[in-house]
């Protein structure tokens, strides 16, 4: 796991931040509720760098109870589609993206 992001709550249910990577340093990333959610698998956040939509985030709980977004990020410069975590951080202040590599399976 490595931690991509740091984000502050601006606003009902938003957050802005950053995400740095080796390849990606995005400045004024902003994670914004959904209103046209239309189903029940929809996102329920978009997120922005500036006017560009890069990702889309859902509304997910952990096995203890706690809320995060689920984020799948991605760009036309990108190899893949990035897969992070939103999480609050113990602070209860601020909230870090955190990244980890999904595992393949054989057949995959």
């Amino acid at each position: 796991m490595a931690t991509i992001g740091n984000f502050q709550q601006s606003g009902n249910n938003e957050f802005s931040g950053e995400i740095v990577t080796l390849s990606l340093q995005a400045k004024k990333v902003r994670i914004v509720p959904d209103t046209r959610a239309s189903s029940e698998n929809a996102p329920s956040h978009r997120v922005f760098v500036g006017r560009i939509e890069i990702g889309a985030a859902w509304s997910k709980q952990s096995n203890e109870g706690r809320n995060y977004l689920g984020l799948k990020l991605d760009d036309p410069s990108f190899t893949a589609p990035i897969y992070a975590n939103l999480v609050e951080d113990e602070d209860g202040k601020s909230y870090s993206l955190i990244w980890s590599r999904s595992i393949r399976r054989n057949g995959d």
